[in-house]
């Protein structure tokens, strides 16, 4: 399998955990890749030029990184990131760390392409708003949420999200405005797969 990425993007990030989460790190070659460049290799794989794709062993491109997620969990016989049992809550989990994902992503793709005055426009401040209200929430839901030592897609796409915010926007004050959600990502993050994907 061959997994178009680069070291920046949240959602890269998140197909990469799963990948060692699921210990299948040995199986994927990693192709590091520019998306902005229009990368030849990364356009054939993804007409869309957007990272991360996954090709998998039968040649099969696959884009969105929940999307790959889900079947890098479907074809690892590791415990489940995504379990029947609690497949409503897991995957509310990965819908509020992939609006948060994107809020903050596409904050920080306006502010490239437009100048940080875009921040005072109505897209802009409908943003910034939905991330004060994920917060909010993910601190209710999470806050006093004790961490075990196994892990789900839901958790995985909150910590990468929360970690983004932190490397992308460090003006958001999450972690002084909500400790204790702060000591739950910090205890998500101490995780190995957390540790070698750091964003730098």
């Amino acid at each position: 399998m061959e997994l178009y990425l680069n070291a920046t993007s949240p959602y890269a990030r998140l197909a990469r955990i799963v990948l060692l989460e699921k210990g299948l790190a040995d199986a994927v070659t990693l192709k590091w890749c520019d998306p902005w460049a229009d990368d030849a290799d990364l356009l054939k794989a993804n007409p869309a030029g957007r990272i991360p794709a996954l090709i998998t062993e039968e040649g099969t491109t696959l884009s969105e990184s929940l999307l790959i997620a889900v079947y890098l969990d479907g074809v690892s016989p590791n415990k489940p990131m995504i379990s029947q049992d609690r497949l409503g809550a897991v995957l509310h989990l990965a819908g509020l760390g992939q609006n948060l994902m994107d809020a903050a992503f596409n904050t920080v793709i306006a502010r490239k392409h437009y100048g940080n005055e875009i921040d005072d426009s109505e897209l802009g401040q409908r943003r910034s708003r939905a991330i004060q209200r994920l917060l909010k929430q993910l601190d209710g839901e999470l806050g006093e949420k004790q961490q075990t030592s196994t892990i789900n897609l839901g958790e995985i796409a909150i910590a990468v999200a929360l970690d983004y915010l932190a490397f992308r926007q460090p003006e958001v004050s999450w972690k002084e405005d909500y400790p204790q959600l702060q000591a739950w990502h910090a205890g998500v993050t101490a995780r190995e797969s957390f540790q070698q994907t750091a964003f730098c």
